[in-house]
């Protein structure tokens, strides 16, 4: 189990951001966050809140709708893992480039 420490309550999100609490579970329904329940409160992981806050960006300022969403977040890591590859590809080159057969 996380410390509370590590976690942010759902209500204090959404408090912060101006957001519906129906809205943070629709993104749990649709498998973009996790929630964990603690005590009958619902909390998110500081590991998820720069991606949660991106999210809120998406769908509050350019109305981009949760399955849209989902969508670009899956494109956006389809793109950051070839970059990886590329990025692996490219070490792999040099070290044939330097190599003095």
């Amino acid at each position: 189990m996380m410390e509370m420490k590590k976690m942010i309550s759902t209500h204090e999100f959404c408090d912060s951001h101006h957001i519906e609490i129906s809205f943070i579970q629709s993104l749990e329904e649709t498998g973009l966050i996790e929630i964990t329940t603690i005590e009958e409160t619902e909390f998110i992981p500081i590991s998820q809140l720069q991606q949660l806050e991106k999210i809120v960006r998406l769908y509050y300022d350019l109305g981009i709708n949760i399955e849209g969403i989902d969508t670009v977040t899956n494109l956006l890591q389809r793109i950051i893992g070839l970059q990886n590859e590329v990025t692996l590809l490219k070490n792999r080159l040099r070290l044939f480039e330097n190599d003095d057969f």
